[in-house]
């Protein structure tokens, strides 16, 4: 059995009996049943908890007369991706602000938590970075349908009716392409950003394992930031209406 974090173990304890139940309720029985959740999955639900005590700590110091510290930020990161939103997408915007946002913190917070001792980064299991990457893909998606109705399909199968036969294919694969390569690019960086501090931390433990604990967090925002422009970008497309 993999070895568990602390915070695995509580979850283990205390929701590894239902979680089994649910478990073997769709006929996929964990592999582990004394341990049925595993790091990542115990991981995110961490982040999930902190963004939501973060979440309900800002909305509880609200206020227009004499706003905090925690308002201020959020007010930043909300105007940051809000403007970014109305510089690609433009038409009705502001309608896919909160899924950004909160995919954004959730991606951010999931890269660096793993910098934690006793925590590992969700981000740097694959499983995770390609739930987001389908959340995001079923998103769009599901905006595109709902703002052309069916008139969405007709961007698959290109201006020529009859290279439609040709164009529907490579469209799909195109689309799907996106979802392996947000996966891809947000789990390799995190994992491989991962190894190298640890490693570094093993061999030389004081001073320069500090470079590369800047370098992660760098990563770390990049990555968010790459990963929550591309989804801006995929709505854009989804929604605008030049197609």
């Amino acid at each position: 059995m993999p070895e568990q974090l602390w915070f695995t173990e509580i979850l283990n304890r205390y929701l590894g009996g239902p979680v089994n139940s649910l478990l073997s309720a769709v006929h996929h029985p964990a592999a582990y049943p004394s341990a049925p959740i595993n790091n990542f999955v115990a991981m995110e639900i961490l982040v999930v908890g902190i963004l939501f005590v973060f979440f309900v700590l800002v909305r509880s110091q609200l206020s227009v007369e004499s706003p905090g510290g925690l308002q201020h930020m959020m007010e930043g990161v909300y105007g940051f991706i809000d403007n970014q939103s109305h510089e690609i997408i433009e038409h009705d915007y502001k309608r896919f602000t909160p899924y950004l946002v909160a995919l954004g913190l959730f991606i951010l917070l999931g890269n660096l938590i793993g910098l934690i001792p006793g925590f590992v980064s969700p981000t740097a299991d694959k499983v995770v970075p390609l739930g987001l990457a389908v959340c995001t893909f079923l998103y769009y998606h599901f905006h595109g349908i709902r703002h052309h109705k069916h008139h969405y399909v007709k961007q698959f199968l290109g201006p020529v009716l009859g290279l439609s036969w040709l164009m529907l294919p490579i469209e799909i694969v195109s689309h799907l392409a996106r979802v392996l390569s947000l996966t891809v690019r947000l789990y390799a960086n995190i994992f491989a950003g991962d190894m190298v501090t640890l490693a570094f931390f093993s061999l030389v433990p004081i001073g320069v394992p500090i470079l590369f604990l800047g370098l992660h967090i760098f990563v770390s925002l990049v990555q968010t930031f790459i990963f929550v422009v591309l989804a801006t970008v995929y709505l854009a497309g989804a929604v605008g209406d030049e197609h």
